[in-house]
């Protein structure tokens, strides 16, 4: 990302990003509500064109303008978001399968094979003709998970996955990113759960106001941030 801009509106919500992520890496995002975060995973994903500046995938510039250019993105990307959105008509396997086979046009035999090993992996084979409403808000945001990582993506986005979360629910779902992380997987996390990004983190990216303000390894941004702005809220969250 270079000298990324984004607006809602009238509003700027990004402006003069400039962040790298290599692959393999797990760079969180954290910072004050309101700060860009979810809207810079917006922007990666397609979901969001910025005014200026570009967003690179193995070198190459996304143009917002090409449907042919944001298949691609979201062909190697995958995104969770905060809320499910899984389809309450269909069963858990279905939810995980529908996406490869209509989207990916994927044979149906591979993909099922595939969705019931990713939904063994976190913790819900058992689950696979329950349906959304009859699972649990943790058990329903793995199935979330199992969905993204169906479609094989190559960098996995997380946006608050835990925050509507009962907090004895919130553990289940952390332990499913810490399996992804020792796997390799590229990941960026927007987290408010400070202690999970400390852990799982290569990098922990601060946002406020739409910018970053600081990169550094987790031990550094958190015990001897270099930014006033950084020291504030790190002290703020650490005095909670």
């Amino acid at each position: 990302m270079a000298e990324l801009k984004a607006n809602y509106g009238p509003v700027t919500v990004l402006e003069s990003i400039n962040l790298e992520v290599a692959k393999g890496e797990i760079v969180s995002l954290i910072g004050p509500s309101g700060s860009g975060k979810s809207t810079l995973l917006r922007v990666i994903m397609g979901l969001l064109p910025p005014i200026s500046g570009e967003v690179r995938v193995d070198g190459v510039p996304i143009d917002y303008a090409s449907r042919k250019s944001l298949r691609e993105v979201r062909r190697r990307c995958a995104v969770v978001f905060q809320q499910y959105n899984l389809f309450q008509n269909m069963t858990v396997l279905r939810n995980v399968t529908v996406a490869p086979i209509k989207i990916q046009n994927r044979p149906a035999a591979e993909v099922e094979a595939d969705a019931r090993r990713l939904l063994a992996r976190v913790g819900l084979s058992d689950k696979l003709d329950a349906y959304p409403d009859q699972l649990s808000g943790g058990q329903q945001q793995r199935v979330a998970i199992a969905r993204a990582l169906a479609l094989k993506p190559e960098i996995l986005l997380l946006d608050e996955v835990t925050s509507a979360l009962d907090p004895e629910l919130v553990n289940e779902v952390l332990d499913t990113i810490r399996m992804l992380a020792a796997e390799g997987m590229t990941m960026l996390i927007v987290s408010h759960e400070m202690a999970f990004v400390r852990e799982v983190s290569s990098k922990v990216v601060f946002m406020a106001d739409g910018h970053v303000v600081e990169v550094a390894p987790p031990a550094d941004l958190f015990d001897a941030p270099k930014k006033e702005r950084t020291r504030d809220f790190v002290g703020k969250i650490l005095r909670h």
